[in-house]
């Protein structure tokens, strides 16, 4: 059956490794941090915390969600999420949908699994590093026609289109400093609360183009809310995701 894999990837400053780029191993973490800015780093100075997916199939009428999860380095190493994940992936060969993906989240995974010497084999499957192909799609991208000035985020796109975007009470530049205070299930929480925001941006847009009818999109869409109403109690952050907002 045909599946798609909508991920994402939250990510802290890779402290160790800028100092090992900038021969700083005389200076303290708390002085390698001031000396990284408060500046996005570059993707090399990126280290994964968690990888958020959901995965459907195409059950030849409507897409079935068969899991929605983000493991995190609160229970295993990073090493290990980038081998479970890359794995998953050689297993499935599916279609990657992300949001902001080829600009980010692909180098990022492609960095931190050299990095650890993970045989990543799966993203050789299909041609995923190719920004121009359906096989890893990247709905920034996409939406805006690859064009910089016609961008938004993924917050505006799910507002605009009446859907309920991105938590009030955790924001991306949160990530670092819930990450020190030891808050680690909430950031994962977050991650899946944004696949869950891509993947319903992405049927809208599987609707524009035809790949499904109205019938189709409705199905795949009552299909999301069932699974996520049959996991209220493991995974309430989820619960307001699937209401419609007035536009």
């Amino acid at each position: 059956m045909p599946h798609v894999l909508v991920w994402d990837l939250e990510t802290v400053p890779d402290v160790s490794g800028f100092v090992a780029a900038n021969n700083m191993f005389d200076k303290s973490a708390e002085e390698v941090r001031e000396a990284m800015g408060d500046k996005f780093p570059k993707h090399i100075y990126h280290s994964i915390i968690c990888i958020g997916a959901l995965i459907a199939h195409h059950d030849g009428n409507h897409w079935v969600v068969d899991s929605v999860g983000a493991p995190h380095v609160g229970g295993r190493s990073e090493g290990d999420l980038i081998s479970a994940f890359v794995d998953r992936i050689a297993d499935l060969t599916p279609q990657l949908v992300t949001f902001n993906g080829s600009s980010f989240d692909l180098p990022v995974l492609r960095y931190r699994a050299m990095l650890h010497k993970v045989a990543a084999i799966g993203l050789s499957a299909r041609p995923y590093f190719n920004r121009y192909t359906d096989d890893a799609m990247d709905l920034c991208d996409v939406l805006a026609s690859f064009s910089p000035q016609a961008k938004a985020t993924l917050h505006e796109i799910s507002r605009v289109m009446g859907l309920p975007g991105k938590p009030d009470d955790i924001a991306g530049g949160d990530v670092e400093r819930y990450f020190k205070e030891g808050r680690i299930q909430e950031i994962a929480d977050y991650c899946e609360s944004d696949v869950v925001n891509t993947y319903r941006v992405w049927l809208r847009h599987e609707l524009f183009r035809g790949k499904l009818t109205n019938d189709t999109f409705q199905a795949s869409e009552e299909n999301l809310a069932e699974f996520i109403r049959g996991r209220a109690n493991s995974k309430p952050h989820l619960a307001g995701l699937v209401t419609e907002n007035p536009l």
